[in-house]
């Protein structure tokens, strides 16, 4: 049986990668959380925001619920690039809502989602692994 060696020099994160990638994975999970919160205790705005999005407002909480889920196997090193990929998919559905109705706010979206793969990218061998560059 093959194993695969992670800690080979073309795969292995410098330490300021490694940091940067920990700084941007954590800035992109507490915003999925700040984001999450605000699905679960509705301050002003939210439920209207829902409205505004063509969204039924009973499903703030199932969202807030997916959110927190996706967001927490993101921010489990073992369990990283799953959730990732489940990241990627929440923010396709909130990047095609706001697209569907002619709003600039998909940007955010897109931008979140870039942070969450670069910071995973930086701070994670097997994740090098899988997507090499060329020096």
């Amino acid at each position: 049986m093959t194993t695969l060696n992670y800690q080979t020099p073309g795969n292995q994160p410098s330490k300021a990668a490694m940091w940067i990638g920990r700084i941007l994975s954590t800035l992109a999970v507490l915003m999925l959380l700040f984001s999450a919160s605000a699905k679960f205790f509705h301050p002003p705005g939210v439920l209207e925001g829902f409205d505004h999005l063509g969204w039924p407002r009973h499903m703030a909480l199932t969202l807030g619920i997916i959110e927190v889920t996706c967001a927490i196997i993101y921010a489990i090193p073992v369990t990283s690039v799953p959730g990732a990929i489940l990241l990627t998919g929440y923010l396709g559905g909130a990047i095609a809502t706001h697209l569907r109705i002619g709003e600039p706010q998909l940007v955010t979206g897109v931008i979140l989602g870039i942070v969450i793969w670069l910071g995973l990218f930086l701070r994670e061998p097997r994740f090098r692994s899988l997507i090499p560059l060329r020096r």
